[in-house]
C-alpha cells in the first residue's frame, strides 16, 4: 500500500526577510521536510544561499533540511551541506562525472543521498544507481527559478521511475519538484511521487495547515 504523500515546501519562495516566522509557518502548518534550494550561479542562472545562510536558518527550525544542490561540482560540498544542518543531500546528474561515488559519500555522512534529474535527462542515467539512492528529485520545470508551470510529459517520467524502483524492489523515494499546486497534486501523487516540493503554492496560501492536510489525505 503506498505511503501518504509528502510536502516539503521549498524557502526559495518565502520572504527572506523574516525567515524565521516563514520556518516557523512550515511546522505549525504540518509539512514535512523543509526544502532548500542551492543555485551557484552558474549550473543555474540563479543565486541563492550557501552553507553559512543555511546553519543560520537552521538555528530557528529542527524539522528535516532537504538540500537540493543545483550546483557544479557538486562534490567539493558534501562535508559543508553536513555541517550547516542538512539531513538529505541531492545533487544533479548532469552536474557530476562519478554520481555513484558522490551518493556514497553522502550516505557515509550520515545524511540520505539524492540524485537529481532535469526534465530533458532520462531515467537510464540513473537505472543503475538507484541502489544508492534514497530519493531521486525529477525536476518538473526547468530549474533556476520559482513559479514556474508544471511540465506535462513528466507525469510519464514519474510513472517509468515508478516502475523501475518497484521492479528492483527498492525503497527509493520519488520527489517531483517545480509547479506544483493542490490543483495537480492528486495526479503526480497518483503517478507515483512520494514527496511533492511546493513553493509559491504553499507560501501563497491563506489556510497552510489546510493545504498540508489535503496534500496528506491524497
Amino acid at each position: 500500500m503506498k505511503t501518504k504523500a509528502l510536502i516539503a515546501p521549498s524557502i526559495l519562495s518565502a520572504d527572506f526577510s523574516k525567515m524565521r516566522e516563514e520556518l516557523a509557518s512550515i511546522k505549525n502548518s504540518g509539512a514535512d521536510w523543509v526544502h532548500v534550494d542551492v543555485m551557484d550561479g552558474h549550473f543555474v542562472p540563479n543565486l541563492t544561499f550557501g552553507p553559512p545562510v543555511i546553519k543560520m536558518f537552521r538555528q530557528h527550525s529542527d524539522m528535516i533540511f532537504d538540500v537540493h544542490l543545483m550546483i557544479e561540482e557538486p562534490e567539493r560540498w558534501i562535508d559543508a551541506y553536513k555541517e550547516a544542518g542538512a539531513n538529505r543531500l541531492t545533487f544533479h546528474i548532469e552536474a557530476c562525472k562519478h554520481a555513484h561515488r558522490y551518493l556514497t559519500a553522502i550516505r557515509e555522512k550520515g545524511m540520505a543521498s539524492g540524485i537529481t534529474l532535469n526534465p530533458q535527462t532520462s531515467l537510464t542515467e540513473v537505472e543503475y544507481i538507484l541502489e544508492e539512492c534514497d530519493q531521486v528529485l525529477l525536476m518538473s520545470v526547468n530549474p533556476g527559478f520559482g513559479g514556474q508551470k508544471f511540465i506535462e510529459p513528466v507525469l510519464e517520467k514519474i510513472k517509468n521511475l515508478r516502475k523501475m524502483i518497484d521492479c528492483k524492489g527498492l525503497k527509493t523515494q520519488i520527489q517531483v519538484d517545480g509547479g506544483i499546486n493542490l490543483e495537480n497534486s492528486q495526479r503526480i501523487y497518483e503517478a507515483g511521487a512520494d514527496i511533492l516540493v511546493m513553493g509559491s503554492a504553499f507560501f501563497k496560501a491563506s489556510d497552510k495547515k489546510s493545504l498540508v492536510d489535503k496534500i496528506h489525505s491524497l
